[in-house]
């Protein structure tokens, strides 16, 4: 109980003071600037990106809510971006609550405050929690705001979150209304991180696309564009999802001959949804979520709701044609090649976290199949022939599905039941061990990331802790006690030592997928021992390899390069991008921090990947023994041994590079 008033017993309470003047109390705006992560989800290029995601967000709730049609964005140098609307303009008459402040700076300068609460300014918005605009605020370098209200021209500037001066009075204007902010981030929370104009365009356009009532005015300094992406653009959907879909799809064969796209009202005044969805006869789909034009990559309510829907909607079909089959197709079947977008406007939705990457509303699930099954079993009666290609198309994928489970091998399927598999083991689909492979990670981070990157069909992947037993210089007793060693046996099932059986090897490749570093070399140097010496055969076979993740990410507006070290870094940055071009540069810390995208490109696919592969020399029996020995064993004095004989030769081999 002591830890819990900052000590850890008598001993600790009487050396250290713990009162009432240790405790903070973070005023104002504060609390934002001390830790952004809780508010924009950290400092990098996301959360940089995330400031100009929220005033975009107020804007285009003023859009739907039908005060706006027009918003105006615009990158300029210096990382300054502006963000005007011509709708109702934030209000800038004394707040009730504080006399002395105008409603704009109690906006600006107070943590959930807004007009979202009550849902009598707006019946849908994005922002719930009012601490959109006070958050962009605090984390700038400076602020400017205009609000054109009842012809008259109100401004104010802010410096890191705090007022430079009173709301001004900047005189009648005629043919002008709305809100303009103008900002540029503070180096002190996000670097030298500037905007990228291409990222931003696309977060214009999606919204464009999102809904169909607004004009979004996009323009950027020309020196700022590193791609094809316009300097200046007017962004403009009358057919909203469905001409972003159209795009998407072009040049890819869809199963259906037109998208199913559509709109429902839900009852009771509770929102909306748009959507368009199609199929693909091959490659793999996608599916954009959407709740009040805010993205949510992680799917949410809504997005069950669309599942049920659909999967509920085709069964039925297929059970009013008589077709028995149609009862197997599951959510993975029909939603394996889907490509489509959802869209919903719901009344105070509930997001998960400030960054509102899933939509969580118990409400919308139900709200989203209603609304959709309807319109969906319409469709389908309305066009038998695409329903019934459709219908096809989902069976034949629900039948290869069950027909690859069925599929199993016998000696690994025996041998499987006989194992005790370990806990951490994320095994593959394939019963059969040719053509499979079994990835060994250093940690359950990196092993996080390597399940999300594999081929969940062919590749298991086994984390580790730490740095495994040196068997070189352990004793027999020791090598039988330890866990990890033991995971790793069970997990191949050919055993070792006297008991190893090459034919009840369950993969047929290991590969050894440690980080790029020191401490990545000398783990996979003790895992390369362990299986000299008690599983040789493997290695004899040549089915143990050594992956090669890259160690720095070089990157611009419309190319990533990936290199292996220090050396391949300065080589690419000379010949890879143009002279004078700024290159971000991203040093991996391990594989755990890399994205599961970027760690599938470049270390576990194998049509990109570069393995190496443990030979053994023909001198094997005696050259390698020695150098194992002397380098693992558990002689030191062998080992100094060998750097004084060979660290002459490396250095002039690190000369001649």
């Amino acid at each position: 109980m002591n830890d819990l008033f900052g000590g850890r017993g008598p001993k600790a309470a009487a050396g250290a003071s713990y009162s009432a003047k240790d405790i903070e109390v973070l005023e104002g705006l504060e609390p934002v600037r001390r830790r952004p992560g809780m508010y924009i989800g950290g400092t990098d290029e996301n959360a940089l990106h995330h400031l100009a995601a929220e005033v975009l967000d107020n804007a285009m709730d003023e859009a739907v809510a039908g005060h706006a049609d027009r918003i105006e964005v615009t990158l300029e140098r210096d990382n300054w971006l502006t963000i005007r609307d011509n709708g109702r303009g934030i209000p800038t008459d004394p707040h009730p609550k504080f006399p002395k402040l105008s409603a704009l700076e109690v906006i600006l300068t107070t943590l959930h405050s807004g007009g979202k609460f009550s849902g009598k300014a707006y019946d849908t918005s994005g922002g719930l929690h009012g601490v959109g605009s006070s958050v962009v605020n605090a984390l700038a370098e400076r602020l400017e705001v205009e609000v054109a209200r009842d012809r008259t021209l109100f401004t104010q500037a802010y410096a890191r979150g705090k007022p430079l001066g009173k709301l001004k009075n900047a005189g009648a204007v005629h043919n002008r209304r709305g809100t303009t902010i103008r900002f540029k981030p503070d180096p002190e929370i996000f670097g030298q991180q500037l905007f990228q104009a291409a990222r931003l365009f696309r977060l214009c356009r999606s919204k464009a696309y999102l809904f169909r009532g607004v004009e979004i005015r996009w323009a950027c300094d020309p020196s700022l564009v590193k791609d094809d992406t316009p300097s200046q653009a007017t962004l403009h959907f009358p057919g909203g999802l469905s001409d972003f879909l159209a795009a998407a799809l072009e040049g890819r064969a869809p199963v259906i001959p037109a998208p199913w796209a559509g709109e429902a009202t839900f009852p009771q005044g509770a929102g909306r949804a748009e959507w368009a969805v199609s199929w693909l006869e091959q490659g793999e789909g996608f599916l954009h979520t959407y709740a009040n034009t805010i993205p949510t990559p992680l799917g949410g309510t809504h997005e069950a709701g669309l599942r049920n829907a659909l999967v509920k909607g085709l069964r039925a079909y297929g059970e009013l044609k008589k077709e028995k089959r149609a009862a197997s197709i599951t959510a993975e079947d029909l939603f394996g090649g889907l490509a489509g977008m959802l869209s919903v406007f719901v009344r105070e939705p509930q997001f998960q976290g400030q960054t509102k990457d899933r939509l969580t509303s118990p409400e919308a699930a139900r709200l989203v199949e209603q609304g959709l099954r309807d319109h969906f079993d319409h469709w389908l009666a309305g066009d038998p022939a695409t329903a019934g290609n459709l219908l096809t198309w989902a069976i034949e994928r629900a039948e290869d599905r069950i027909r690859r489970r069925e599929q199993k091998d016998t000696p690994r399927k025996s041998a499987t039941r006989r194992l005790r598999l370990p806990g951490k083991l994320a095994d593959c689909a394939r019963e059969a061990a040719e053509g499979t492979e079994l990835f060994l990670v250093e940690g359950d981070s990196a092993g996080g990331s390597a399940k999300q990157a594999r081929d969940r069909e062919t590749q298991a992947v086994l984390p580790l802790r730490g740095k495994i037993l040196n068997v070189a210089s352990a004793s027999a007793d020791k090598l039988r006690q330890n866990q990890e060693l033991k995971d790793l046996i069970e997990a191949l099932g050919c055993g070792a030592g006297e008991k190893f059986d090459i034919a009840r090897l369950r993969y047929g490749r290991v590969v050894i997928m440690t980080d790029a570093d020191v401490d990545g070399a000398h783990i996979a140097a003790l895992l390369m021992t362990f299986f000299y010496k008690e599983l040789p055969e493997l290695v004899r076979q040549g089915r143990v390899y050594l992956a090669q993740p890259p160690l720095y990410r070089l990157a611009t507006a419309g190319k990533t390069v990936y290199a292996m070290d220090d050396a391949e870094r300065e080589k690419l940055l000379k010949k890879a991008f143009k002279p004078n071009q700024k290159v971000e540069v991203s040093r991996f810390k391990g594989l755990g921090e890399m994205p599961p995208a970027s760690l599938k490109e470049t270390t576990m696919d194998p049509r990109k990947r570069t393995l190496l592969r443990v030979v053994l020399p023909p001198e094997e029996r005696a050259a390698t023994s020695e150098l194992i020995e002397a380098l693992m064993g558990r002689k030191p004095e062998l080992r100094f041994r060998f750097i004084q004989e060979n660290a002459a030769r490396l250095e002039l081999e690190a000369v001649d590079a």
